[in-house]
């Protein structure tokens, strides 16, 4: 067979759809210029690297993935991640958007380049699947309020606090009677603007007419004579291609804990962007294969001089609002950036520093998902509780503890939920069908049967609460228990530990005179007793099929 040359992403192009797509990625390039030059405010870099990650990152992915419609460029939760983790390390010389600064955030996404490949090799997808969504919304709320709170000092004219979050709070509550007026009226009139559009005429977007029309009003009035910081020369041209310089293999090591922060964060939200929008289209997509377009989006970003990029959640929304069907929307978007920065960011130099802390603000209230964090909280307690415990660690210690602390809740809430997961006593309805009641002492499935399910797997870490649960349900059964029946269809497999329990259990049965047997246990169920030599405790008649075939079994059964 011959192998395709066209992108998967373009496969099955109708014609029908050039129009609509080209038009897509003229309107979304009016979105992306001014919001990843805001991005790059909370990566604290240069702000032309801003543009270079939404073009030839953005051309490599929609030449190697499957979704149609993921938008990949700069993203505030990765940017956040590497530009606290650049300051973590307390490099001599690294300093925000110094060159070093630049070299240093090259190297980061050229090593999340190569564990995204590692990632896909070894197909560790599933990766990104331990931030749960609960997690994810405490963790970006986190990085919501830490970015809006860092944008208020520039947009009131006021200096930056100096350390941890908490101090920066206090000195900018102290620093209020100093508020620069003309800078407080630029921020002011960019918010009411995007916010203004956004309500009433949301097809276009606002922050590239607060940039445009604001930016001119700043050079009309000399705003920088008047003590308003203004973004300056911006260099325009071909983005630099080559390997950052002046690094050593000991920098390397250095930027790997921020780059694998980033690959979880790569992993969770760009796999989650692109099913869902995939699914919305009626199409499927290729997770791996799309691991695979981020590796190459990320190489491209590390050797065009430019920052981590990721799947953009608010971008692919637009691309879909705009009714664009394929990449080539995204390679527009690509061009119009690439012609931008090659002959127009000279238009930038007289734009107010305001302007764009307030774009950089609005992002940070996009972040902050209060609904979320209200549904949680009516819910389920203990997720917003982890939501909030996770929110507060990211604002007050710092985003790389942030993180971390996000990985390890969802991992103790994984291993609760294993730990304790619903158990139930199964009786029959009129129809026969089974009815599940919570497993408490004193129930039974009829006088004499016990019918128990574990709704998880069984493993070291629940066995012996699964034993004592089952005993205390015997004990209290109303009636004497002559048959045990355990539902396995939730349980694949057992580890020793299990099995040790498991054979505890029959022992404790067999004391009892009770007749242990297994419902529904798949294949790798009764390998697993065979592995451990516990097949041999239970008797072939006492395995079956079905719940019905253990109700109609104990029914046909002599009394004791």
């Amino acid at each position: 067979m011959a192998l395709s040359l066209v992108p998967a992403s373009l496969r099955g192009y109708d014609k029908a759809w050039l129009a609509r797509d080209i038009i897509a990625g003229l309107t979304l390039s009016a979105v992306a210029i001014p919001e990843v030059m805001g991005y790059t405010s909370i990566a604290q870099m240069p702000i032309v690297t801003g543009l270079y990650t939404v073009i030839f990152p953005t051309m490599v992915f929609a030449l190697l993935c499957s979704s149609r419609l993921l938008v990949v460029g700069a993203d505030s939760a990765t940017a956040a991640v590497m530009a606290a983790g650049l300051t973590g390390l307390g490099m001599q010389g690294l300093t925000p958007s110094s060159p070093e600064w630049v070299a240093m955030a090259s190297l980061t996404a050229l090593v999340t380049a190569a564990l995204l490949v590692v990632a896909r090799v070894l197909k560790l997808g599933f990766i990104g699947d331990f931030l749960s969504a609960s997690v994810l919304i405490g963790f970006l709320t986190g990085v919501g309020v830490q970015v809006l709170t860092g944008q208020l000092p520039e947009m009131l004219g006021i200096p930056k606090g100096k350390g941890n979050w908490l101090e920066q709070q206090w000195e900018l509550l102290t620093s209020l009677g100093s508020i620069q007026w003309a800078a407080f009226g630029f921020s002011a009139a960019t918010l009411a603007i995007i916010v203004g559009f956004k309500r009433f005429a949301p097809v276009v977007p606002g922050a590239l007419v607060a940039v445009a029309l604001l930016t001119a009003l700043s050079a009309v009035l000399d705003s920088s004579a008047s003590g308003v910081a203004v973004v300056g020369s911006v260099p325009k041209g071909f983005p630099p291609i080559g390997l950052p310089q002046g690094l050593t293999w000991s920098d390397v090591a250095a930027v790997v804990p921020i780059a694998v922060g980033c690959l979880v964060l790569i992993l969770a939200q760009s796999a989650a962007t692109s099913r869902s929008f995939a699914m919305k289209m009626g199409d499927r997509v290729d997770v791996n294969k799309d691991i695979v377009g981020l590796g190459g989006a990320n190489l491209a970003a590390g050797l065009s001089g430019t920052f981590v990029v990721n799947g953009s959640p608010t971008k692919t929304k637009i691309l879909y609002d705009l009714k664009g069907r394929t990449q080539l929307a995204n390679l527009t978007m690509a061009g119009v950036v690439l012609i931008f920065t090659v002959f127009a960011t000279g238009l930038l130099a007289t734009m107010p520093k305001a302007v764009l802390a307030s774009i950089v603000f609005l992002i940070g209230v996009g972040l902050v998902d209060l609904l979320g964090m209200k549904y949680l909280m009516r819910h389920s307690r203990v997720e917003f509780l982890v939501a909030l415990a996770t929110a507060i660690t990211v604002c007050v210690v710092g985003v790389t503890q942030g993180i971390v602390l996000a990985i390890v809740l969802s991992l103790l809430d994984l291993i609760r939920r294993q730990y304790k997961p619903a158990d139930y006593v199964l009786t029959q309805d009129g129809d026969g069908e089974p009815v599940y009641q919570r497993a408490t002492p004193g129930s039974q499935s009829l006088p004499g049967l016990v019918v128990y399910r574990f709704d998880a797997e069984l493993f070291y870490a629940n066995a012996n609460r699964f034993v004592d649960d089952v005993e205390a349900v015997i004990v209290a059964a109303p009636d004497p228990v002559r048959w045990l029946a355990i539902d396995c269809a939730s349980m694949a497999d057992i580890d020793y530990s299990a099995s040790m329990s498991l054979r505890g259990l029959i022992d404790f049965a067999h004391a009892r005179q009770i007749e242990v047997h297994l419902a529904r246990p798949d294949t790798r169920f009764t390998d697993s007793l065979k592995a451990f030599d516990l097949i041999d405790e239970i008797r072939d008649d006492r395995v079956h099929a079905t719940l019905e075939e253990v109700f109609d079994a104990f029914r046909a059964a002599p009394a004791a």
